[in-house]
């Protein structure tokens, strides 16, 4: 019995000492919950950068990414046929205008021109005498041992001499012109692109030998869309940069091939590039067409502009508070984005921070941005 009366004690107590610490417990969970609304309560305004929408004039562009090509570019060829003897350049090795680059062999025209040679000597060996027949026979015409006919004969036959001789002048002139060809010179400036043939190769005529290029006349292609094909026109001012120089330069469209391309439904407008050093036939380009100007437009740094499910938006600031606005977008450029309706120019508007922003959100403007730098 006593036993049951010790257990029923220890018991008792175990169940206050449990209850007090349920309580401590429950006290502790609601001064914890008390402090955190208070806080949530206290808790300061989200910190935003703010700027001023702007009337700025922006200019109409419109981009294309072309290729340069080079206009002078010629694929040295063989003129006559032979055997590659020697060439005496290598590719990328600058070259002068007249500077010998490759030599065939001139052997067969050596004895061609021979040949020629003495076929021009018999015949003139042949009128020579020819001509001395025919003041014989003059002489003798003239004393009547002999008729005009016979003299007639021969008179034609110093003729046809003549004629076969400048025949025959004129085949050794060719002969020596192909023989001039086994020498091959460079026809302007530039730089060898490729070789083609090898010492020994056989070449005919027409068979390239070399490309040479040279990249201080250039033409930029420039591919624009079929739906503005009827903006783009000659005398355009267009900026051109490529990768492989950090000089931009200012051009104008030269010319509009008349066809709209298969591939790509593009019209090709073209420009010249001359003597700029670093741009190179072959590179891409980027062209920047300048349509037109628009004046006293207001606009806004692009993050400032935010995409909502009403469309893009841009929160204005009134007495502390964050007003969103429905805008219509106009140009993006620069990062500028071209205003048409919903903010005016001289209206104060959230910068950054605007992406993490409701209509009607309390803010603290925590810096200000001010002038042409933020625009």
């Amino acid at each position: 019995m006593d036993n049951v009366v010790e257990i029923q004690r220890v018991l008792t107590v175990a169940l206050n000492r449990a209850e007090k610490l349920l309580y401590i417990v429950l006290a502790l969970m609601l001064i914890a919950c008390g402090k955190q609304e208070d806080a949530i309560k206290v808790a300061n305004p989200p910190s935003v950068s703010v700027t001023t929408a702007r009337n700025v004039s922006m200019e109409v562009r419109e981009e294309s990414v072309g290729s340069l090509e080079g206009i002078m570019d010629p694929t040295i060829a063989a003129e006559v046929s032979g055997r590659v003897l020697k060439v005496l350049v290598r590719q990328g090795q600058h070259v002068k205008k007249g500077q010998e680059i490759a030599l065939l062999d001139p052997v067969d025209y050596q004895l061609q021109r021979r040949e020629a040679f003495s076929e021009v000597a018999r015949l003139e060996a042949l009128l020579e005498n020819q001509k001395r027949s025919v003041e014989r026979n003059t002489r003798l015409v003239e004393r009547n041992f002999i008729s005009q006919i016979v003299l007639d004969d021969i008179k034609t036959q110093e003729i046809a001499l003549r004629r076969q001789l400048e025949g025959a002048k004129s085949r050794l002139a060719t002969i020596e012109h192909n023989k001039s060809k086994t020498r091959l010179f460079s026809p302007m400036d530039g730089k060898i692109e490729s070789q083609i043939v090898v010492e020994g190769d056989y070449v005919k005529v027409g068979d390239p030998l070399l490309q040479i290029i040279n990249n201080q006349h250039l033409r930029a292609h420039l591919p624009f869309p079929e739906s503005i094909a009827s903006y783009i026109k000659p005398d355009l001012e267009v900026r051109l940069r490529t990768p492989t120089s950090d000089t931009e330069i200012v051009s104008h469209i030269w010319e509009l091939k008349p066809a709209i391309g298969v591939g790509n439904r593009a019209i090709d407008a073209l420009a010249y590039v001359e003597n700029q050093p670093g741009w190179h036939a072959g590179a891409s380009v980027n062209g920047v067409v300048i349509l037109g100007m628009r004046e006293n437009v207001v606009v806004v740094p692009e993050q400032s502009v935010v995409l909502r499910p009403a469309g893009h938006v841009v929160y204005a600031i009134r007495d502390g508070i964050a007003e969103q606005r429905v805008v219509e977008t106009g140009l993006w450029q620069d990062g500028l984005v071209e205003i048409r309706h919903g903010i005016k120019a001289g209206e104060q508007i959230v910068l950054d921070g605007a992406a993490f922003l409701t209509d009607g959100a309390k803010i603290t403007i925590q810096q200000e941005t001010t002038g042409q730098a933020s625009l």
